[in-house]
């Protein structure tokens, strides 16, 4: 009995140190409609990393129906990169009390990467704060999201 004991204490300490069924903060996980309602970011996890891409945009197409691309990044060799599927969160690692942080948001139409943390607004899952910021957050901006269902 006291080496099942054992070996149960083992693989509860391995499984924590592991990260195996870490799912923590995972039900910001899903599709979200950001604050103008032009794009929906898909939210995923890699690791204990939360990330972010453009799945869908109002106007995907620019005025002569080419694919919409990421013409203000200040990097040269991503400016002819499309804005679907792009990468716009990064990082984020869940905290406590609904609320992560520790990532970045780059914003397309500016071509500017920012610190950035999220949270949902009073517990509710279907609204998401999202805190773009230079520096401390107090010198930022706050857009909502709304899930996809």
């Amino acid at each position: 009995m006291q080496r099942l004991l054992l070996i149960l204490c083992v693989s509860l300490a391995l499984t924590s140190f592991t990260g195996v069924n870490d799912t923590k903060g995972d039900d910001v996980i899903g599709t979200w409609l950001t604050g103008k309602k032009t794009a929906h970011v898909e939210i995923f996890k890699t690791g204990k990393y939360f990330y972010g891409k453009i799945v869908w945009m109002e106007k995907p197409n620019d005025d002569a129906g080419n694919l919409r691309l990421d013409k203000n990044n200040p990097d040269e060799n991503l400016k002819s990169k499309s804005l679907m599927n792009l990468l716009i969160l990064k990082g984020f690692e869940y905290q406590d009390e609904h609320e992560w942080a520790d990532g970045t948001i780059y914003d397309p139409e500016e071509g500017k990467t920012y610190s950035c943390k999220m949270w949902f607004e009073k517990g509710n899952t279907d609204v998401l704060k999202m805190r773009g910021f230079v520096g401390i957050s107090l010198l930022g901006r706050t857009d909502t999201w709304t899930r996809i269902k």
